[in-house]
């Protein structure tokens, strides 16, 4: 009788056959990733190798066993689609036991090219810390015992969490991505500077602590073996074997619960029908009448719509990365909060597409200039919910960061302004250049439209710049006062009192122009 293990092993190679046979760009992408992963990974190794007989090799090791880890872990809660084959949900109606599944589809998880460039990496991390016949022989035990944790672990979280990852959850995931990678680079990027700035010496007592860690404790064993403390080598493996053993223990408990219990998602709640959406939650906080409505959907979108708010989100996190990363580095500046207020700023432009067709529900409520200044009024006081405390929030840090509190109340007044004409400038950009946000994919511009995003965006910032150069001329000016510093908590009102007037102007302007090109906006946003 065929065994369960081979079975899945010939169903995914079989399927990956399938799927690289329905596309020549499917072939292409998977051909190109073939061949670039594990150069890649022989290249680390190369690397990894060149640090034998270095002081501080352990603190390159044992770390990068651990980082990969991570990866693992975290990588099927952002691209949940990467490994279809393997979705267990598929065999629910199989007669087919836990344990022998979970050995089927681990063994089919260590088919492919991330398994592989993880085991050229784990083994380069070993290599580089072993010396001697028994550092060797507990290296063959780590590099073997490494890859199978970092796959059932990553099998263990995209097993507990795979109705999460096949919905809309989890589609809202993969769009934020690119944002998790975007602030890890800043991350790597600062720990590079660090250890430029003091050598892999820094590393060791993060290498000391994950030496105990698995997998990165299988890597620290070699090492231990290497010096010949083999009891220390013993307890790191026998840890290592202890979280492999955890780990198909969990999945195996988690697989059983997915495939005998209910899908929570498709069972009807007690009580929905009766419960009134408009008073539960922000609604209750909302001013009554069509701006609280407008508020509350504008909101709603920030929450439920996965472009939204990987925008938003993307905003909210480069915005406080930047003034704060430079002011840990030392070379920040206070006026570097600006560009929090100008990350945020710009979410209130092209507002009509961000509603995509959906706009033409919108569009029946405006019949005239009142209607859209309504409109328009609704969208931006739901940004100054986000936008306001968020803008002290980061001012108040960068400066405590900086130590520098008597720029405080200018630098947030200069900012506040800087938000306001943002705002004005942004809702007669959304008027006069609309375009339209594709849902699928992952361009945020439809084709034919980039010349009117880029008139929008960045012709709105040079308009919002000049506009505020009033509160920028007054900041220069008390700067170079011989008593300037005694009046500058001045800008804090004026700069408050200048971005509300600003924000009312604009919209005022912005109003009858929307209500009088509704055919054309609706048109331009319903584009593809």
């Amino acid at each position: 009788m065929t065994s369960v293990t081979s079975t899945v092993v010939r169903l995914k190679l079989s399927l990956l056959r399938g799927g690289l046979r329905q596309s020549a760009g499917r072939r292409t992408a998977f051909l190109a990733s073939a061949l670039v992963a594990p150069l890649f990974a022989l290249l680390q190794l190369l690397g990894l190798l060149a640090l034998r007989g270095h002081a501080h090799a352990e603190a390159v090791a044992v770390p990068g066993a651990a980082v990969l880890a991570l990866g693992w872990a975290v990588m099927p809660l952002f691209f949940p689609s990467g490994d279809e084959t393997l979705d267990p949900t598929r065999l629910v109606l199989l007669p087919l036991r836990p344990r022998p599944l979970v050995r089927a589809l681990l063994a089919a998880s260590l088919i492919g090219i991330g398994p592989l460039y993880t085991l050229l990496v784990l083994a380069g991390c070993a290599l580089s810390v072993a010396h001697g016949a028994a550092g060797y022989t507990v290296c063959v035990v780590a590099v073997t015992l490494a890859p199978l944790v970092c796959v059932a672990l990553a099998r263990a979280v995209a097993t507990a969490n795979v109705r999460l990852l096949t919905s809309r959850k989890g589609r809202d995931l993969a769009v934020l991505s690119g944002l998790v990678v975007a602030i890890g680079m800043q991350l790597v990027n600062f720990g590079a500077g660090q250890l430029g700035s003091g050598g892999l010496g820094r590393l060791q007592p993060a290498a000391d602590v994950l030496s105990w860690v698995p997998p990165a404790s299988a890597v620290a064993a070699v090492r231990a073996a290497s010096e010949g403390s083999y009891g220390t080598a013993v307890g790191q493996l026998a840890v290592t074997v202890a979280a492999l053993v955890g780990l198909l223990a969990v999945w195996a408990r988690t697989l059983t619960r997915l495939m005998t219990s209910p899908d929570a998602s498709t069972l009807p709640t007690a009580g929905t029908g009766s419960r009134d959406r408009s008073s539960a939650g922000l609604g209750r906080l909302l001013p009554a009448g069509r701006t609280g409505t407008v508020m509350d959907r504008a909101l709603r979108y920030i929450w439920r719509d996965p472009k939204t708010k990987a925008a938003w989100v993307t905003s909210l996190a480069i915005g406080l990365i930047v003034p704060v990363y430079n002011a840990v580095q030392g070379t920040g500046s206070p006026y570097f909060v600006c560009f929090a207020a100008g990350m945020l700023g710009i979410q209130m432009y092209n507002q009509f597409g961000q509603d995509t067709s959906a706009f033409w529900m919108v569009a029946l409520t405006i019949s005239s200039s009142r209607d859209a200044y309504a409109e328009l009024r609704g969208r931006a006081l739901a940004l100054l919910v986000i936008t306001l405390p968020y803008t002290a929030l980061v001012t108040v840090s960068t400066t405590a960061l900086l130590g520098d509190w008597a720029r405080l109340p200018e630098v947030l007044g200069l900012s506040l302004a800087l938000l306001g004409a943002m705002l004005a400038t942004g809702a007669w950009a959304s008027a006069r250049f609309p375009y339209s946000i594709p849902q699928e994919g992952h361009k945020n511009v439809a084709p034919g439209q980039a010349g009117l995003a880029w008139i929008s965006v960045f012709g709105g910032m040079i308009a919002a710049a000049l506009l505020s150069s009033p509160v920028i001329a007054a900041t220069i000016w008390l700067n170079v006062s011989a008593d300037g510093d005694a009046w500058n908590w001045v800008l804090l009102p004026v700069g408050a009192g200048y971005g509300a007037t600003i924000t009312y102007l604009g919209l005022k302007l912005a109003a009858p122009r929307t209500a009088a090109r509704l055919p054309e906006i609706l048109a331009a946003v319903s584009k593809g």
